[in-house]
């Protein structure tokens, strides 16, 4: 047991590593610099002495530190500005005002807070500089209200869309054409100011126009698309009437499109990765090599359903103990597993994920899995996920814990609270997808 014990630490260790690599204020730091009047974003270079003003905006769950950043770079030059983040997630901010708002489910709070950001784009002009700053979460944080529809039908419409089993892309494809904000019209808005969007991705491959549902990218997704996608998981007839009308009026085209590539307001739009996925599963290497496990990183893609992925990550392990016995063995996953909500219980993708693998692991040695999401927030609970290993079944069965109830219930929360696996870290102020953390002796 004393075995299981620290590689449960060692793959905490190994994954706590992995979240400070991609912490914002580092990331911001590391794209922007200022030397008196010339401001460097990556390779883009501004004379502040013909900027009129400089306007900082955003959202997501690690935008106000992203702002704290940008504060410790421009100080006062900065003119005015309006970040939308989490509860929990906000820090303090000097020259830039923040409103921490719901998500998942937008609420009032990041209604209000958009209204306050596109009221700064808006009057943005020739020789302003915007800067926004997006990261994972800034789809339900950036939200507005389409004309003839009420928050409660937005709240229910995400709700609608988190649970029916949707990727993100598919998600804010929809979310895109219910809104004023998302799909390039942020750029629009503030054009002709020339805007740098700074962007921690929370989504697999890193597309601008998914990740906060993309306000300052152009959108290749349509009406027709989302339309497609209500169809694909049968909720026409969950959408309420409004949101169903505005889809169909687009695919009529009664409603405007979103932004695409040629329209001329990314002529003055530049938007830049500064941290990913694939950046944190490279730290995670470097910490997991130190600790002496021999390391492979097989994927920043993992995807779809929780109940393949788990089956994807057993028959891995299996084959990784067949080639390689006896070694002490580091596999490293990133990604975002999508899961289908249909019980009443409590938890996240990642605690569902690591309990249908507790149960898979029944009667197998040597194996500790840690799935956790770096933004330190799995679903609508205080946990970033959970570590599991061979024991944690036989621990449920000395607990008379039903493994197999719990999972048809989706209430690997209660579950884990009681067993002990839970990975508790708080918000850790970023957010690039899920991590999965495997040693295997």
């Amino acid at each position: 047991m004393s075995f299981e014990i620290n590689r449960r630490k060692a793959a905490l260790e190994i994954f706590l590593a992995s979240v400070e690599s991609v912490k914002p204020d580092n990331l911001i730091n590391r794209f922007m610099q200022l030397n008196k009047n010339i401001l460097q974003i990556d390779e883009t270079t501004f004379d502040l002495s013909v900027i009129k003003n400089i306007y900082v905006v955003g959202a997501g769950k690690a935008s106000a530190i992203m702002a704290r950043a940008v504060e410790s770079v421009l100080g006062s030059r900065i003119t005015s500005g309006q970040i939308v983040t989490k509860y929990g997630h906000g820090v303090p901010l000097r020259f830039i005002g923040l409103t921490e708002a719901g998500h998942p489910v937008p609420d009032e709070n990041g209604l209000n807070g958009t209204a306050r950001i596109m009221s700064i784009v808006d009057r943005a002009g020739e020789g302003d500089l915007v800067i926004c700053l997006i990261s994972g979460g800034g789809s339900a944080l950036l939200t507005d209200v389409p004309e003839g529809c009420t928050l409660e039908e937005m709240k229910a419409l995400n709700d609608i869309l988190l649970k029916c089993g949707a990727n993100i892309n598919e998600i804010n494809c929809i979310r895109k054409h219910v809104s004023r904000v998302k799909g390039g019209q942020l750029s629009k808005a503030a054009y002709p100011a020339r805007v740098v969007s700074l962007i921690l991705s929370d989504v697999i491959g890193d597309p601008f126009d998914v990740i906060a549902s993309g306000p300052t990218a152009a959108d290749p997704s349509t009406y027709s698309e989302a339309i497609s996608i209500v169809n694909k998981y049968k909720i026409k007839n969950d959408l309420p009437d409004k949101i169903l009308q505005i889809l169909y009026e687009g695919f009529e085209n009664k409603q405007a499109e979103t932004l695409k590539e040629t329209d001329r307001v990314f002529l003055n739009t530049i938007n830049k990765i500064i941290g990913n996925n694939r950046l944190a599963l490279q730290t995670a290497r470097v910490k997991a090599e130190e600790l002496g496990y021999e390391t492979q990183i097989l994927t920043d893609k993992i995807s779809g359903d929780v109940s393949e992925v788990a089956s994807f990550i057993l028959s891995t392990i299996r084959s990784t103990k067949l080639e390689k016995p006896g070694r002490k063995l580091c596999l490293l996953m990133g990604g975002e597993p999508t899961l289908k909500v249909t019980g009443s219980g409590r938890g996240g993708r990642n605690q569902h994920l690591a309990l249908v693998i507790a149960n898979l692991l029944k009667g197998q040695q040597g194996t500790t899995i840690l799935s956790c999401g770096t933004d330190g927030t799995d679903g609508p609970t205080d946990a970033a996920g959970a570590v599991v290993d061979s024991f944690t079944s036989l621990n449920a069965s000395k607990l008379n814990l039903d493994i197999e109830e719990y999972i048809r219930n989706f209430d690997s929360y209660n579950f884990f609270k009681q067993e002990g696996g839970l990975i508790i870290t708080g918000p850790t102020q970023t957010n690039v997808m899920d991590l999965m953390v495997i040693l295997v002796e």
